[in-house]
């Protein structure tokens, strides 16, 4: 699978957001989803970037299929082994908050479903092939998620 995980969200939201257009259903959100919303999309912004600057400082890559040159294990990387796509997720949901879309909600776990049976799975083969015992012990001490 060569499609970039943040396509998969981006695709599955539009398909709901589609769907609920065409099926003309409306779902009317107060002003405390959109809060939510707000604060999720924010969260889901700070941790990306907090992930992305701890693979910059490492000087490894973050392209899901590609090689690792280290093992990152500190920062946003201390609690999760997969901290940008908790993002993702995060800023789906607050981005489904903002604007009201009921059924892309429920089509998030469409890429959750393809990024926890594929792709995590090849890259946790991958690292474990670079960087073997001690990416077991990694993952014995910090969780896939949350």
């Amino acid at each position: 699978m060569r499609v970039p995980p943040p396509l998969l969200f981006v695709a599955a939201f539009l398909a709901g957001a589609g769907l609920q257009h065409l099926t003309r259903l409306t779902f009317p959100a107060g002003n405390t989803f959109r809060i939510v919303g707000f604060g999720l999309v924010g969260c889901a912004v700070l941790l990306a970037l907090y992930s992305v600057g701890t693979f910059m400082a490492a000087r490894t890559t973050i392209v899901p299929f590609s090689t690792a040159s280290k093992l990152v294990t500190w920062g946003p990387y201390r609690f999760t082994r997969n901290p940008m796509y908790v993002s993702l997720v995060l800023a789906y949901l607050g981005v489904a908050a903002i604007l009201s879309q009921v059924l892309a909600l429920i089509l998030l776990l469409v890429p959750i479903i393809v990024v926890r049976t594929i792709v995590i799975p090849f890259e946790e083969a991958r690292m474990r092939e670079v960087f073997g015992s001690t990416y077991d012990q990694y993952c014995a001490r910090v969780r896939r998620w949350l």
